[in-house]
């Protein structure tokens, strides 16, 4: 059995569509990570019987009550999947190149502290940028500054609003999220 990590901190598309990517496999179990009592997330996930964590800041980073977590459940590989918090160093040491992260911009560009959702759309409209897309990269103790693993572009029209290059980097992420996951998982 593959354990299998998603952390995720609120509406959960991404993390809904990997869990609906791996429906049919048996050797796969998932857990999910949340640092949020009320996110939607967990709302999603309730279909498919997911044992959950959900956890607060000391949780993370003071008293290992996620490492111990991780550890008890022997997790193979964790998928960071629209969760906002820096990773903190024992975690990453405890699994390296097994935590691996989705941006939604073409890193090294719009990335950083404060760079996520949104934001990141506004910037890269605000820059007159002719494409954007998503990185998915390795996770490491800097925001967006690990290892990347993929990358895919789209457009950006000169009519295209924040909102609407947001639409067209969902389609990217919910397309190569999945199966760059299981391309990992598959490794493990």
């Amino acid at each position: 059995m593959k354990n299998i990590a998603i952390w995720a901190s609120g509406k959960g598309s991404n993390a809904l569509k990997i869990i609906e990517h791996f429906n049919n496999r048996t050797d796969i179990c998932f857990y999910l990570l949340c640092n949020k009592s009320n996110a939607l997330v967990l709302e999603k996930i309730k279909p498919y019987s997911i044992e959950n964590l959900i956890f607060d800041r000391a949780d993370l980073y003071e008293n290992n009550k996620v490492l111990d977590f991780l550890k008890e459940k022997q997790i193979g590989l964790n998928v960071l999947a629209g969760f906002l918090w820096l990773m903190p160093t024992p975690i990453i040491e405890a699994f390296p190149k097994r935590i691996v992260n989705i941006h939604p911009a073409l890193l090294p560009k719009f990335g950083g502290k404060g760079m996520y959702g949104m934001k990141v759309h506004e910037a890269v409209r605000a820059a007159n940028e002719a494409e954007t897309g998503i990185t998915i990269h390795y996770t490491d103790e800097h925001y967006d500054e690990g290892e990347v693993i993929f990358q895919a572009k789209c457009e950006v029209s000169p009519v295209d609003t924040p909102e609407t290059i947001a639409k067209k980097v969902q389609v990217l992420e919910h397309l190569h999220f999945p199966l760059v996951t299981e391309q990992l998982i598959n490794k493990l």
